[in-house]
């Protein structure tokens, strides 16, 4: 592993490097993942974007198991994985960060400009007026509507929710739109079933074309939609840095692979990389 973490060093050590990170960079900040050496079951079939759009009960169960996993999720903060990618920013050796995860941690370790792949959790949209709003917001209004709705014990899941007995969800009481006044509220994320926006993908396409290297942190690149860059990247002969535990399906396109953790190997790469470079920069507050 010596010999390929000193040829990271001396590939990435050129700049120009666009990182592509996923849900494993987050785990060491207490969000669970699927896939990873840690990961959860999936207890339920996922909410797709047609259910959650025709289905008010599938509205009604998504909202009382996520107003409860968001107590959660409002507690994590950046990692030293988060913090390593915002020093590379920092330094000048990453123009941009394209994340798979939709939890802010990017942006509230310092990182800037962030292209959030699958949007936020920390927004909602209007599926009637296209209106969009603050999740804290909403969070307020889901409390004033469902005063003691709590559950004890409860540990969220990756998708950010938490699980709840039938006869729990069907007391809570959901909440639409504040300025159209009837439409249903849908976190501004991208449900299965739904695809990325066509000018978020060209505008990271056309980040890629320009890159020296991918760096992927803590992807399995099982979903297409940040697979798809890695694949760019390879088929432009531009080098290709995998960084993960275990297996992805991107393997086969990369250059070099470290199969390590990232709360320890990213701020080892960070340290080489950035020895003489100022202070770390400043983070912003989470919002997640």
């Amino acid at each position: 592993m010596e010999r390929t973490f000193e040829a990271v060093i001396r590939l990435l050590a050129a700049g120009e490097v666009v990182v592509l990170s996923g849900a494993g960079l987050s785990t060491d900040s207490g969000i669970p993942d699927y896939r990873g050496p840690g990961a959860v079951a999936r207890r339920h079939t996922p909410m797709t974007y047609q259910t959650f759009r025709g289905d008010p009960a599938a509205r009604q169960r998504y909202w009382a198991r996520s107003h409860l996993g968001w107590h959660l999720m409002t507690r994590a903060r950046p990692n030293a994985g988060h913090r390593a990618v915002a020093r590379l920013q920092h330094a000048g050796l990453v123009p941009v960060v394209l994340t798979q995860n939709v939890d802010g941690l990017h942006t509230a370790a310092g990182s800037d400009p962030v292209v959030e792949l699958h949007g936020r959790l920390d927004q909602v949209v209007c599926l009637a007026c296209g209106r969009r709003g603050s999740r804290a917001q909403l969070h307020r209004r889901l409390l004033a509507a469902n005063p003691g709705f709590t559950a004890a014990d409860a540990a969220v899941n990756p998708d950010g929710d938490v699980d709840l007995p039938d006869e729990h969800v069907a007391t809570f009481r959901t909440v639409d739109c504040a300025d159209c006044g009837s439409g249903p509220l849908k976190p501004d994320v991208v449900f299965f079933g739904e695809t990325v926006p066509p000018a978020r993908v060209a505008h990271c396409t056309a980040l890629v074309e320009r890159a020296h290297a991918v760096l992927v942190l803590g992807s399995s690149l099982t979903v297409l939609s940040g697979r798809r860059f890695v694949i760019q990247a390879a088929k432009q002969d531009i080098p290709v840095v995998i960084v993960n535990q275990g297996p992805t399906r991107g393997d086969r396109y990369a250059r070099h692979i470290l199969n390590a953790p990232l709360g320890t190997v990213l701020p080892a790469l960070t340290d080489r990389l950035t020895t003489g470079v100022a202070a770390d920069p400043a983070p912003t507050p989470a919002t997640v």
